[in-house]
């Protein structure tokens, strides 16, 4: 992400490693947290209150800041509710290789918050994880879409919690813009296009787009392409059992390139998108002096449109959902923070009830009321966010169910889909200077995406 929750990261594993498993109806939400006993799938029993104090259990994650306050917040709820201290390590972006030294140097955090599927696969494949048990997986199908137990299973293993999900398929507009050009918030790719236009007619760049970090741009395609292929494709594209030269993807770039294309309708046309990092485009849409009227990025936009440019969501800062393309279906994308239990960690019970804690909804409401946060949890009752934008984003998440797809550079081996300077970053930001043939760009991504996933 790629910023699936707020920041860049690096990408590790292979997404094919992902077995998708029937998931079975959940029984009704215990209240009451239940322990595994050290993983192996067996249940304990009802954890009474104040059953793991004397234990700690620690977990790592990338966030800080505010995101790391606001999680300390979960913690804490389940540390009343448990008697369990927490101790929250912050690892930086690079997960892989905090958690792998920790491990060998006998220091084994509990609980990792992993923030991509590839890395979740890389722990699954080291052998690092112990799988959740059956209490926990019986919360998760209850409470959450089949589609994010897929995504936490290995080789039909449940093993990832997604706690924490970004909703990467929203297009950030500024409403004074488009009242300014006379126009209304877009219901399909082609309308939207055709707002880009008036909007440009008017003097205003239509699009802020901020192709110095090439995880944007794949986020852009990832929605084309979701919504003008559809699910089975992608899923197909994201493991590399589809090449990236067959037709889908030249259809999708050429879609894409249609924008790129079009430097009248770029703040500082394709080459000042070249120099635009997500900070700053962002700011050229919602700063003091804008220079676009619409931006495309996650909810996680929203953060910077309020602290950052001190605008109000919902009055002088509003979106609208990604497109559909084509007549195809309206996309959702995803992105998300997974929660692990690692096997070396001492104290295992503790942390399969955190596990169950966190599927629960009374976890997901503590964050949600801190802001700054979105739940794929189903049972979370919605008027628990603070806003109605944030409402708004969260209901659109979890009404997607099953069709939600996780980013798909995320799910790809970091090679491929997550590194600077090369692979499809650089393959997108070259097609960005010059999009005149997407034959020729899907030819590149399959040779960079085949030698990624052979490695």
């Amino acid at each position: 992400m790629r910023r699936s929750t707020n920041r860049s990261a690096h990408r590790a594993g292979r997404a094919g490693r992902v077995r998708r498993t029937a998931t079975a109806s959940g029984a009704a939400l215990a209240l009451a947290l239940t322990a595994a006993a050290c993983g192996d799938g067996d249940t304990t029993g009802p954890a009474s209150e104040g059953e793991f104090s004397g234990q700690t259990v620690t977990v790592a994650g990338v966030w800080t800041g505010t995101e790391q306050e606001n999680f300390q917040k979960v913690l804490d709820a389940f540390s009343e509710k448990t008697g369990a201290k927490t101790d929250f390590l912050s690892t930086g972006d690079n997960v892989s290789t905090v958690i792998g030294s920790k491990i060998q140097g006998g220091d084994a955090p509990e609980v990792v918050m992993v923030p991509q599927v590839g890395v979740l696969n890389q722990f699954a494949d080291n052998g690092w994880l112990t799988p959740l048990s059956s209490d926990v997986e019986q919360d998760a199908s209850q409470n959450f879409a089949n589609v994010w137990k897929d995504y936490g299973t290995v080789d039909g293993e449940y093993y990832g919690l997604y706690f924490k999900a970004a909703h990467k398929s929203l297009v950030w507009y500024s409403p004074d813009a488009f009242a300014q050009a006379g126009v209304e918030a877009p219901d399909s790719y082609e309308a939207m296009m055709e707002t880009a236009g008036t909007i440009s007619d008017s003097g205003l760049p239509a699009f802020s787009v901020a192709g110095q970090d090439g995880w944007t741009l794949t986020d852009w395609f990832e929605n084309v392409y979701l919504s003008q292929a559809g699910p089975e494709k992608y899923d197909e594209l994201a493991e590399h059992s589809l090449p990236w030269t067959d037709q889908s993807v030249v259809d999708a770039l050429t879609t894409l390139g249609e924008l790129f294309a079009e430097d009248d309708l770029l703040a500082d046309g394709a080459a000042g998108a070249l120099r635009t990092d997500f900070p700053t485009s962002v700011q050229k849409v919602f700063g003091p002096e804008p220079q676009a009227g619409m931006v495309y990025e996650g909810d996680f936009v929203g953060a910077l449109v309020t602290n950052d440019f001190g605008r109000t969501l919902g009055e002088d800062a509003d979106f609208f959902p990604f497109p559909a393309v084509d007549g195809g279906e309206a996309p959702v994308v995803s992105g998300g923070d997974a929660a692990v239990v690692l096997k070396d960690g001492k104290n295992q019970e503790a942390a399969m009830a955190l596990m169950k804690f966190l599927a629960s909804p009374e976890a997901a409401a503590v964050w949600a009321e801190a802001g700054g946060y979105l739940s794929p949890n189903k049972q979370l009752d919605l008027s628990s966010y603070g806003d109605d934008l944030t409402r708004q984003t969260a209901e659109s998440l979890v009404e997607a169910g099953d069709t939600v797809r996780f980013d798909m550079s995320d799910q790809a081996p970091a090679a491929f889909g997550g590194t600077a300077g090369k692979g499809e970053w650089k393959i997108l930001q070259d097609f960005l200077r010059d999009p005149s043939d997407p034959e020729a760009t899907a030819a590149e991504l399959e040779k960079a995406a085949a030698a990624a996933f052979k490695g």
